[in-house]
């Protein structure tokens, strides 16, 4: 029998370098400040650390606008450092994945300066250009950060394709020469010894152009003059084909080693059987967004409660469809999404700890790749983010000016973005209780959360009941037990919302998870009698009572 694939029992921890540790006092993280806090990630036991961009970047999106693919800004440190990172996680027994961002580049890069030169450029094909259509832009297509897809570059007068910020213009995949030199660079970090990838809206890249190189416009988005152009980039006709010959031109033979992520927004889940099947050669899992737009209304701003049977019935779908063939990858929160325990759990002071340790023994106890975020495990919270000038995210501010101009109530507006906005995972870690929580010398980039003073990796590390302590028994117990890498998964009480129970089983082995996910005490004993006798592996509160689970209590029994 084939052995599982060593990701299978990983797990990885995300650094968004920005705000994990500054070492020069200039207020923003960087490498020097990530060799300073390893002894921190060797002593959590991840296998795999994931890192946020370091390029070269005008920093319009906070790095993932990149204009060199191959080294490092300054504001992050050198390329010698990132080699000596490298060397430092693997003599720990530790991989490197670098952030991929190939769907699009910075205005900057100079490759779209040279695009941008002159319609008879050699690299005007690398990118999407397109003529005026009846005097406006090509397409009626909504960006992701507000506004419309297309730029007028007034020297030409035609219109560049910008997903994101209007400095991110997009390449283009179907040039075979784009391909080849996102491939070239790829190959050249592998050689550098980093172990992988993750590829960000890597399902983006290829776009529905029709034979005469048209894109077509999508359904009108109610209240904008601008359309869901969607459809024409979300896992697009070609998507299959470039991945697969990604990983014929870079990971073939040396595949067994690497981490490839793909971060896929709208992948549905027999797309994601397809790229994650080993068979195929594409990637090794994919990040979907299902279970974090559960909570959305018409947009990620429009905020509904969560209701954790829809959350059971999402989760309980992934694990099944992705049984047979492919991986799950497993998150709560990352550099995009609010923080976990203010979103899912209960950040109120009687609840906190244990809701965060409650999510985690939820999460970690899945089939699939846990991913930690920087803070997560310290259940770090949403920052109390009093008015617009406390925001710095570029997609916040834009959100924010539309829906104003728009007519919106401003206080509205700021209830969702407080709830919603990526500054919340992007304050700095919190390493211990001084004015700057140990990040940094100076004045840092973004305001520390005040309740640093309580919540903090100094406070926790050596205290048994803490959520770091946790996390370290979690990502061990995933360590010593293949059932909880490889086992089975069946949902349990799918129509209960306070609730949620699973069995993980292997080999004779069978593992019952129950949690709490409420503030109030249940009772389990009449809901899962086979809970009140068994042996407890784990659990993130001391068990009072068996028959009742306290709030946010957890417990893996074996049965």
């Amino acid at each position: 029998m084939t052995p599982a694939p060593w990701w299978t029992s990983a797990v990885v921890y995300q650094i968004y370098p920005r705000s994990f540790q500054d070492s020069d006092g200039d207020g923003v993280g960087d490498l020097g400040g990530i060799l300073q806090r390893l002894d921190h990630l060797s002593d959590l036991g991840v296998d795999v650390v994931w890192l946020s961009p370091v390029y070269p970047s005008p920093q319009a999106d906070n790095g993932y606008d990149i204009s060199d693919y191959q080294d490092v800004d300054p504001l992050f440190g050198t390329l010698e450092q990132l080699d000596e990172l490298i060397a430092a996680l693997h003599s720990r027994g530790m991989k490197l994945v670098l952030d991929l961002v190939v769907n699009h580049t910075s205005d900057e890069h100079p490759w779209f300066v040279e695009s941008r030169s002159s319609p008879s450029s050699a690299k005007r094909d690398w990118y999407w250009w397109r003529p005026p259509r009846d005097g406006g832009a090509p397409t009626n297509w909504a960006s992701f950060f507000s506004g419309p897809v297309w730029e007028l570059d007034e020297a030409s007068g035609e219109y560049y394709l910008h997903l994101f910020e209007k400095k991110q213009p997009d390449l283009n995949w179907e040039n075979p020469q784009v391909r080849q030199a996102v491939y070239a660079m790829m190959r050249w970090w592998l050689d550098r010894g980093v172990d992988g990838f993750r590829m960000d809206v890597i399902n983006m890249i290829s776009k529905d152009v029709g034979p005469d190189g048209a894109l077509h416009d999508g359904p009108p988005i109610p209240g904008t003059l601008l359309g869901d152009g969607s459809a024409s980039y979300l896992c697009g006709p070609r998507i299959h084909e470039f991945l697969q010959e990604m990983h014929r031109e870079v990971f073939a033979g040396r595949d067994a080693a690497l981490l490839t992520v793909g971060e896929m927004p709208g992948v549905t889940l027999e797309e994601a059987q397809l790229f994650t099947d080993p068979a195929r050669g594409e990637v090794d899992m994919v990040f979907q967004f299902e279970h974090v737009g559960l909570d959305h209304g018409a947009t990620k701003w429009d905020l509904r409660p969560l209701r954790w049977r829809d959350l059971k019935a999402s989760f309980g779908r992934w694990q099944a469809g992705l049984a047979k063939v492919g991986w799950n990858s497993l998150y709560w929160d990352n550099h995009d999404q609010p923080r976990a325990v203010s979103r899912y759990g209960d950040d109120s002071p009687e609840h906190r700890r244990a809701s965060a340790t409650c999510l985690a023994t939820l999460l970690h106890l899945h089939r699939g790749t846990p991913y930690v975020y920087q803070g997560e495990e310290l259940g770090m919270a949403n920052y109390p983010f009093a008015g617009i000038e406390d925001f710095q995210d570029v997609e916040s501010l834009n959100q924010y000016a539309a829906a104003v101009a728009g007519g919106a109530d401003p206080g509205v507006v700021l209830r969702g973005l407080r709830k919603m906005s990526r500054d919340n995972a992007r304050t700095p870690v919190q390493w211990d209780g001084s004015p700057t929580a140990g990040f940094t010398t100076g004045t840092p980039w973004l305001p520390v959360n005040p309740d640093h003073v309580e919540w903090n990796a100094a406070r926790q590390r050596d205290d048994d009941t803490s959520v770091l302590a946790h996390y370290r028994r979690l990502i061990a117990l995933r360590h010593q037990l293949p059932v909880v890498a490889l086992g089975d998964f069946t949902m349990l009480l799918p129509e209960v919302d306070d609730v949620y129970a699973f069995t993980r089983s292997l080999d004779g082995e069978t593992l019952l998870v129950v949690c709490n996910v409420s503030s109030r005490p249940c009772a389990v004993g009449e809901l899962l009698p086979d809970a009140v006798g068994a042996e407890l592996l784990l659990g993130n509160l001391k068990v009072e009572d068996p028959t009742v689970l306290a709030p946010w209590e957890a417990r893996v029994l074996r049965l």
